[in-house]
């Protein structure tokens, strides 16, 4: 292999998910609001010059939400959370703790917040597919957790339904978090002083399965986001709230059939209908591809090129069908919301369309059709005005507390090996 284009003098390292970016000589800028810049989805890297918004996670701040991370009273466009949804209040700081703890990994390298970075949605902007622990491939997208808490399923093939247990998939999964058993966690975390005492303060008992669960769903439940400048005009009857474009992609949105499954409701609005649905990119990855690399950038101004054969290993990714054994549901996906969509990309199950360009493109032209494709499905006449409005529109759905979300979250201690944080 032979490096060319190395221009600049340039570190790029990767800490909690954040992409940090340093020259030697110059000191590094405030970080921006999420809001503006919710990652570095390492777009212009191609050019020497270029200088990534994602700066020191230190100076991203910590501030409380306060008595809204109740969820008893939601941002406009969302529902009250039902009463056994409700995140327990006493619980949530424990949450957040774990939620960024590394020490919940076999080896204490990897936390839940590496892979659903606040900053980038919840999501990670920056990599189709998670790297889990010790570098192992992981083949579904990082899904975004804001709004989790009204999901009656979990997980891209909705094998669970209460977070209270989602949690022991990734913790047990070898190629995610890497733990041998749910014993093993409990024992480590039983072995931490300040575990041990934070539990008993927030249940009044020990730490055990069922209080890890209800302490991680607490935090995760305090996720709600919207407030959107479309909730703004569409339930608070602002008109000026979204641009003239976006009210004719809501028309476009709507009559192309795209609410059929990211629905809307009396007096709020989840996008999604919870329900799963095959668009052919389960079939379409089934089928194979060539898309070997031929060169690769591995830093700002930094290409290699290859001269082997290098691939990303392929897991047969059966979708629903998996959880259910039914063949018709195989290549199912849940239907995820659209609420925050423009900050949680990329998108499907699989990563694999980077923009909503791509997305509203993929759908316009009937999704990868074969034979169990969804009845839903089919080919949209729209127009390249129709296609900028429809984006114009899925970008209103942003929620106006995005960096408030991710304030709150780094109020956290960040765990490692080193005893108590």
């Amino acid at each position: 292999m032979r490096v060319r284009n190395f221009t600049r003098n340039l570190l790029l390292i990767t800490l909690g998910g954040i992409a940090l970016c340093a020259s030697a000589d110059e000191p590094i800028p405030p970080f921006k609001s999420p809001a503006i810049s919710p990652g570095d989805p390492r777009s212009g890297y191609e050019d020497a010059g270029f200088r990534t918004d994602t700066r020191q996670i230190a100076n991203t701040g910590g501030i409380s939400l306060g008595p809204f991370a109740l969820g008893q009273d939601p941002p406009l466009g969302l529902p009250i959370l039902p009463a056994d949804r409700q995140p327990e209040p006493g619980a949530i700081e424990l949450g957040r703790k774990l939620f960024f703890d590394r020490r919940l990994s076999a080896n204490a390298t990897l936390s839940c917040a590496m892979c659903h970075v606040p900053e980038q949605g919840f999501a990670q902007n920056e990599l189709k597919t998670p790297v889990g622990i010790e570098g192992r491939f992981v083949h579904r997208n990082a899904p975004s957790l804001y709004n989790v808490a009204y999901l009656p399923v979990l997980f891209h093939d909705g094998r669970e339904q209460h977070l209270e247990q989602q949690i022991w998939s990734p913790l047990l999964a070898g190629n995610e978090m890497g733990n041998k058993s749910r014993g093993g966690v409990l024992e480590r975390l039983r072995g931490l002083d300040d575990y041990a005492r934070e539990f008993r303060a927030a249940f009044s008992e020990e730490i055990s399965e069922v209080t890890l669960g209800r302490a991680l769903a607490s935090y995760q439940r305090t996720l709600l986001s919207a407030d959107s400048a479309f909730d703004r005009w569409y339930f608070g009857g602002d008109t000026k709230a979204v641009s003239t474009a976006a009210k004719r992609g809501f028309k476009v949105f709507v009559a192309s059939g795209c609410a059929d499954c990211h629905q809307l409701d009396v007096g709020h609005a989840p996008f999604t209908d919870d329900d799963f649905h095959d668009t052919g990119i389960g079939h379409r990855a089934a089928l194979g591809r060539d898309d070997v690399p031929r060169t690769m950038q591995i830093a700002p101004g930094v290409i290699i090129e290859i001269d082997t054969t290098l691939s990303v290993p392929y897991i047969a990714d059966e979708g629903r069908m998996a959880v259910t054994g039914d063949p018709e549901d195989r290549w199912r996906y849940r239907t995820p919301s659209l609420r925050n969509v423009a900050i949680t990309g990329p998108y499907m199950h699989d990563g694999s369309i980077a923009s909503l360009e791509g997305v509203v493109d993929f759908y316009a032209a009937g999704g990868a059709p074969h034979a169990g494709l969804d009845t839903l499905i089919r080919p949209l006449d729209l127009s390249a005005d129709e296609k900028r409005d429809l984006v114009a529109f899925l970008t209103s759905l942003t929620g106006s507390n995005v960096a408030a979300l991710a304030a709150d979250a780094r109020l956290a201690p960040i765990g490692d090996t080193h005893g108590s944080p």
